[in-house]
């Protein structure tokens, strides 16, 4: 493997597994954030209740008659030839059954050059995976408390191996309208697989997240708070950079305490007007901001910030998210709304 090629694997695992959380389980690009909104506010945010067709893929309950006729595509590039989007559609069939949504979401490797055991090279190879996703919510009645699921194919090719599998995700959500105040709960990514890369089976990603936000009464804004990957509650790992040496000669590894480690799980962000045509929003992923930032060096890694603009029945998204000095991501959003009524 060449050099460069180990730099992507490394910021690639860094980007899609997460670090300690990654390694762990098979299809990791399922936890991946396409959504430039989402992006914006940190990722993975589970609480947004609106014509977001974008946020049925976080948390099926917020699917809902406002998505009616809605078609979002996103786009972005990772590092080197690593590209990855979504496209999500959601119709709502009548006032009693309510709202499906369909999604497709995708990531691309690129191409590599192959070697053998000998250094020699080979033929290139590429990579890919798929999920397709189709889900539902429901309204308890005479209630603002709102069930959802999603059901996921997954298709994954890496080289000449190939695997298929299958997931669910299970969302709630409440609606405090008093207080304007959304609680939400999502379970991501309950499956298995049904065939295996080379005969060993696998884990699926598992992810619980839970999620406040609020519309502040006399101010634009509204603030969002996740926690992310509650089903482990170590995330953390010592940075060998941080290292502190010892007289004779060796070195005591970071520790990592509880207020860190549980700071990791933590992600905020907001978003200004919105309810306006115009939208400004600003994130703050902490696991993200300790685990890439370099040592005696501010740079502003876990920083993520956005806007959205609408122009008639046209919504456009974009996001910047801060990883390293050398590696950061731009997401793209389109949504479209299709009713003949608008």
């Amino acid at each position: 493997m060449t050099p460069k090629l180990q730099l992507l694997c490394v910021l690639l695992c860094t980007s899609l597994g997460w670090s300690q959380v990654g390694g762990r389980s098979v299809y990791q690009f399922l936890n991946l954030v396409t959504s430039p909104r989402q992006a914006a506010l940190g990722g993975k945010v589970i609480t947004l209740y609106d014509s977001d067709v974008n946020q049925a893929l976080f948390n099926p309950a917020t699917i809902n008659p406002e998505m009616d006729n809605h078609l979002a595509v996103n786009y972005g590039s990772l590092f080197g030839e690593v590209t990855y989007g979504t496209a999500a559609y959601a119709y709502t069939y009548d006032r009693h059954i309510q709202t499906f949504h369909a999604g497709v979401n995708y990531v691309n490797y690129g191409s590599f050059q192959g070697y053998d055991e000998f250094g020699t090279p080979t033929n290139t190879f590429t990579g890919s995976e798929m999920a397709l996703s189709l889900g539902y919510a429901y309204n308890i009645p005479f209630t603002s408390i709102y069930l959802g699921a999603n059901a996921k194919l997954i298709s994954s090719t890496l080289e000449s191996y190939s695997s298929f599998g299958a997931a669910a995700d299970f969302g709630f959500l409440f609606i405090d309208e008093r207080n304007d105040v959304n609680w939400a709960l999502s379970v991501r990514n309950v499956g298995t697989q049904i065939t295996t890369f080379a005969g060993t089976r696998e884990r699926l990603p598992l992810e619980v997240l839970i999620g406040v936000s609020q519309e502040l009464d006399n101010v634009p804004i509204r603030w969002h708070l996740t926690l992310e990957n509650l089903q482990q509650w170590n995330v953390a790992f010592s940075n060998p950079n941080r290292a502190v040496g010892t007289i004779d000669g060796g070195s005591n590894e970071e520790k990592v305490g509880f207020i860190n480690n549980a700071l990791r799980h933590v992600i905020f962000g907001v978003e200004l007007f919105p309810r306006k045509s115009v939208n400004l929003r600003l994130g703050y992923n902490f696991r993200r901001a300790e685990e890439l930032r370099i040592v005696d060096q501010r740079n502003f890694s876990g920083i993520s910030a956005g806007f959205g603009l609408k122009m008639g029945r046209l919504k456009f998204n974009y996001s910047y998210s801060r990883y390293t000095l050398a590696a950061n991501t731009s997401l793209f959003g389109l949504t479209i709304n299709l009713q003949d009524d608008y």
